[in-house]
């Protein structure tokens, strides 16, 4: 499911905005996902619109009957159904059908000019810009949001950080996430070349307040306006 609809996108390329597909954390949906994100939409309007995805796979384990759509990008413990990033895992599933969902928004609803994620999001936005690097014609992005992000610590995804990643990236996190320890994000971030990074007082959440606001709008106004249906800029 997507949240928005074509013609939403085709105003936001007209109005030279750039945008961005939007992978939510572990647990969440793409409607959870946007209704958290309101004010970093609004403190980036006439920048970027924010488009969202929801994750192919359910999460059943530990849900309770009545709760909103439960979702995630793949499982570290494919026998539970579960996933932790704190979880070395020999073995993972879940991770190729979300590649494959992340290439059908491309098709139907691209161009993007960049990617953003958060949490578990966050970790497949880097792995995406691993297989971007590679040459990957599925993914044709310029840049990278994580917020909150990780390197994956399941042993078929090592491949993924072997090479140093040249995708411009800015990496933010929280001084005080209790879920995604901010060690855990700089890591991610060293596996990029020159990555910017982003720290914030705050938890596990998406910041918006003034600074974060600044920051955001520095690293995106670099990449100029949106791409046309022709790779041409609008």
């Amino acid at each position: 499911m997507y949240v928005r609809t074509r013609m939403q996108s085709a105003m936001a390329a007209r109005r030279g905005e750039l945008r961005l597909l939007c992978l939510h954390g572990y647990r969440q949906d793409a409607a959870i996902f946007r209704a958290r994100t309101g004010a970093l939409r609004k403190a980036l309007r006439g920048h970027a619109q924010l488009e969202f995805l929801d994750a192919p796979h359910l999460v059943t384990a530990g849900s309770q009957s009545g709760e909103p759509s439960s979702r995630g990008w793949w499982f570290s413990n494919p026998s539970e159904g579960t996933f932790s990033a704190l979880e070395e895992s020999e073995s993972c599933s879940g991770l190729e059908e979300s590649l494959e969902a992340v290439a059908s928004a491309f098709v139907e609803r691209g161009p993007f000019s960049g990617m953003m994620g958060f949490s578990q999001g966050a970790a497949l936005v880097g792995i995406l810009c691993a297989l971007c690097q590679q040459g990957d014609p599925r993914f044709p992005f310029r840049f990278a949001l994580l917020v909150s992000g990780f390197q994956s610590k399941a042993k078929p995804h090592h491949v993924y950080y072997d090479a140093p990643i040249a995708v411009p990236s800015i990496h933010i996190f929280g001084e005080n996430d209790q879920v995604i320890p901010a060690a855990m994000s700089r890591e991610l971030a060293a596996r990029f070349e020159g990555p910017r990074t982003l720290l914030h007082p705050g938890g596990h959440f998406v910041p918006a307040a003034g600074p974060q606001r600044k920051e955001y709008v520095a690293f995106l106004d670099q990449f100029g306006h949106a791409e046309g249906d022709d790779g041409t800029s609008t």
